[in-house]
């Protein structure tokens, strides 16, 4: 039976700790929101003021509002217009330019007269996801700036006409969709970094001797260490949560009690691993090296966070399943953008609660109070 006054006064015990440690108490409480606001602000993939040269061969009125309407999306930004092609391959070179608009000799006339009006558009590829991004972009708008010139305000009644609604981020923003996940991501990588230098920090300041003496039982320990942190990432949470939706517009459409839930269970599971890592290598050096490896690259590389799962290979799709981040991420989205709750996100609420049981488990199998001989 666990002892609830042991396993206060082994949290108690942890909590002292932690507050005698300036380090801890910074990666604790302050590292997160940093975090945030910064890959917050560094990470999109809206394309905006996209730098833009324009090489206009035809030099009439339709051509010079074409370039107005292309400007005032405030997608694309031009800031040269080349007399020549060859000009505007060198601006592409450089670097000085990301996209290049060349506009034929001819175009109006043959717009007008209900002809084929060719345009041509080239982008810089070095950066696929802005080029791509960028070529849409710029598709959509010459498609309505033609459709408009050749209707002249009048109207057309066509067979069939599409009405496309976008839900759950209406404005495509990107932000929209980053904030939930980096609520997941940094809390996988602060959670085991914060636990993985408690037990090691008993061996390197040569406390567990005294902890070895004491009749706390090693669920106890696990336990009496976890809930401090525990307490720490929830509290981290609910201030990056905040923090999205003051800085970055992030709406919170679902139910704030049930975030805390799913929450509740992911952070027992990664301070449940931290714990486990730092029982196994005793050494606070090397525990924050694996612990920051072990979480770090899975979260942000094999978990939805920036790539998507159903473009990786077959091989890392299986892998993807092992990485409790993928589900946390699945769930932060889902209840901030779609409002959904248990009634969607039941399967990983299940797979959170294997994580925390297998985390607490491994946890309290490697602790040994027995100190070597």
């Amino acid at each position: 039976m666990i002892s609830r006054t042991r396993l206060r006064a082994m949290a108690r015990k942890e909590w002292i700790q932690l507050k005698r440690d300036p380090r801890s108490m910074i990666l604790a409480f302050v590292l997160p929101l940093l975090l945030l606001v910064f890959f917050g602000y560094a990470i999109t993939w809206d394309v905006e003021d996209l730098p833009l040269a324009v090489v206009d061969e035809d030099g009439t009125q339709v051509t010079r509002e074409l370039t107005d309407v292309l400007q005032a999306t405030g997608d694309f930004r031009i800031i040269h217009r080349p007399e020549s092609r060859q000009v505007a391959d060198q601006l592409l070179i450089r670097n000085s330019v990301r996209g290049v608009l060349v506009i034929p000799p001819g175009f109006t006339v043959r717009l007008q007269g209900g002809r084929a009006a060719e345009i041509q558009m080239l982008v810089d590829g070095s950066d696929a996801n802005t080029a791509t991004i960028a070529l849409n972009t710029a598709d959509a708008i010459l498609g309505r700036f033609a459709r408009n010139a050749v209707l002249q305000g009048r109207s057309a009644n066509l067979p069939v006409r599409a009405e496309p609604r976008i839900w759950y981020n209406p404005t495509l923003e990107s932000r929209n969709m980053i904030v939930p996940g980096l609520v997941a991501v940094i809390m996988s990588i602060i959670a085991a970094m914060l636990t993985a230098l408690t037990i090691a920090r008993e061996w390197e300041r040569g406390t567990m001797e005294q902890l070895a003496s004491t009749p706390v039982a090693r669920v106890e320990v696990v336990l009496g260490k976890l809930l401090p942190y525990l307490l720490i990432g929830l509290f981290d949470v609910a201030v990056t949560v905040t923090a999205g939706m003051i800085l970055f517009g992030t709406p919170l459409n679902g139910s704030v009690l049930e975030l805390a839930v799913y929450t509740l269970l992911f952070l027992t599971g990664a301070l449940g691993l931290g714990i486990f890592i730092s029982a196994a290598v005793k050494s606070q050096v090397l525990a924050t090296q694996i612990a920051m490896v072990a979480t770090y690259l899975p979260a942000v590389l094999l978990s939805g966070f920036l790539f998507e799962i159903t473009s990786m290979p077959a091989v890392l799709q299986g892998v993807t399943y092992l990485i409790p981040a993928r589900y946390f991420i699945t769930v932060t989205r889902g209840i901030f953008l779609k409002g959904v709750g248990v009634e969607v996100l039941w399967a990983q609420g299940l797979f959170m609660a294997a994580f925390a049981a297998l985390g607490l488990g491994l946890a309290t199998r490697v602790f040994r109070k027995e100190l070597p001989s």
